[in-house]
């Protein structure tokens, strides 16, 4: 019996420069799960109310959404401050979050076999998925990962800068009255500072293996990559 034909949710959440999106990418390639950030979402919506400047943002992003193709999103550049400082204004908006929110919901009733990371999956997004997973790192180590991911192609930010624009985003993140950043109770805690990817794909994989069995029996077999 393959899993193949069976459904099984991974969500991930975390605050900013956790490593989510690695550890999600990560475990979403190995069990053959189709993968959404919701994080690039949310900047995706940004970059193009930013670009466009509309009268009014929410019938313009309703409209983009409702034919948005994911895949294009990897080739535009959505990693700048002034994308990621924009995205936490836009995320305290209810009704730009019901948009997404909606777009997240058609991707997870799409695909059966997905993992989806942010800030909300498991509170909101998907409640009921198999295996919730929260992230965390220290924010020295959290900043020099952002740092030297953003260094790419801005060679004059500063570490200060990133280091205090992280620190804002995640208390934004955890303080705003919609959807705000929250450990589920059932999550399980993946401290990114303390693991390498190695070992962070390796204690995942654990609870993914164990929830498995629980749900389908010791037959079942995943056809992993």
């Amino acid at each position: 019996m393959k899993l193949k034909n069976k459904l099984f949710q991974i969500s991930c959440d975390g605050g900013a420069a956790t490593g989510k999106s690695t550890g999600a990418k990560m475990i979403a390639k190995k069990y053959n799960l189709k993968f959404l950030s919701s994080g690039l979402l949310y900047r995706y919506a940004s970059y193009l109310i930013l670009r466009e400047n509309p009268k009014n943002k929410i019938s313009f992003l309703k409209k983009e959404f409702n034919y948005l193709n994911y895949k294009k999103l990897s080739r535009i550049n959505l990693s700048s401050p002034k994308i990621s400082e924009y995205s936490a204004v836009i995320a305290k908006m209810n009704e730009v979050r019901k948009i997404l929110k909606k777009f997240q919901i058609k991707f997870s009733k799409k695909n059966k076999n997905c993992c989806i990371e942010g800030r909300d999956i498991s509170t909101k997004i998907l409640p009921k998925s198999d295996v919730k997973f929260f992230f965390k790192c220290n924010l020295d180590i959290a900043s020099k990962r952002r740092y030297k991911e953003l260094k790419k192609n801005n060679s004059s930010i500063k570490i200060k800068d990133v280091k205090k624009a992280l620190r804002i985003r995640n208390i934004l993140d955890t303080k705003r009255k919609n959807s705000p950043l929250l450990k589920h109770i059932d999550s399980v805690e993946i401290d990114t500072g303390k693991l390498d990817k190695k070992a962070m794909l390796a204690k995942m994989s654990k609870y993914v293996e164990k929830k498995i069995k629980i749900k389908y029996g010791n037959r079942t077999r995943i056809k992993k990559k």
